[in-house]
């Protein structure tokens, strides 16, 4: 069994991916730290508990993780990025961070059958990768969708992922966010079940 990292250890490593990795693109006017910085201050403007805040900042992760490239998109490919991200992120968060970013996909898909405005508002990349991941949910999967307890969280996430992609915009760096990432993987880990090995 792999044992968690701890929160210094973790924090370093997302630290690094950001600093290694966040300048690529995927089709938006931003970079993908730019993107995550972003999503977070909104997240922070809309007075998220931490978690969320921190779900915000990691939701997209999982594209700086796989493999495929940065347009994998325009070669007809879904990256899956949401389950990359919450899987890794599972590392070290709990279902707090980690499920409404696995569900922010999803969330997408809800809000375009529900609200035909909404797809209207979709960047040019967010169209492309919707047809991708699935296009408008049917009715049964906005059923168990709406069923699923982190639903709602994953809802406010969306929103907070489509405001953030403004060019140029400034907002505060990833080193802010440092201690709410650190504290949060403490508390998780100290709310973990203690593993049986007898």
């Amino acid at each position: 069994m792999t044992s968690r990292p701890t929160a210094d250890a973790f924090v370093a490593e997302l630290a690094d991916l950001f600093t290694r990795l966040g300048d690529q693109r995927y089709g938006e006017g931003v970079s993908q730290m730019e993107h995550a910085l972003q999503t977070a201050h909104h997240a922070k403007l809309d007075g998220a508990p931490p978690a969320l805040v921190a779900a915000a900042l990691l939701h997209d992760v999982g594209h700086l993780m796989q493999k495929i490239g940065e347009n994998a998109a325009d070669l007809g490919i879904d990256a899956r990025h949401e389950h990359i991200s919450a899987g890794y992120l599972a590392r070290a968060f709990g279902p707090e961070v980690t499920e409404p970013v696995r569900l922010h996909v999803a969330a997408k898909r809800y809000r375009v059958a529900i609200d035909p405005d909404y797809l209207e508002r979709l960047s040019a990349a967010s169209l492309q990768s919707l047809a991708l991941q699935g296009g408008p949910m049917s009715r049964d999967e906005i059923d168990a969708f709406l069923a699923d307890p982190a639903a709602e969280a994953a809802l406010r996430l969306r929103g907070y992922d489509e405001a953030g992609k403004a060019p140029e915009a400034e907002v505060a760096g990833f080193e802010t966010y440092q201690d709410l990432l650190r504290d949060l993987i403490d508390r998780d880990a100290s709310d973990a079940p203690i593993p049986d090995i007898r």
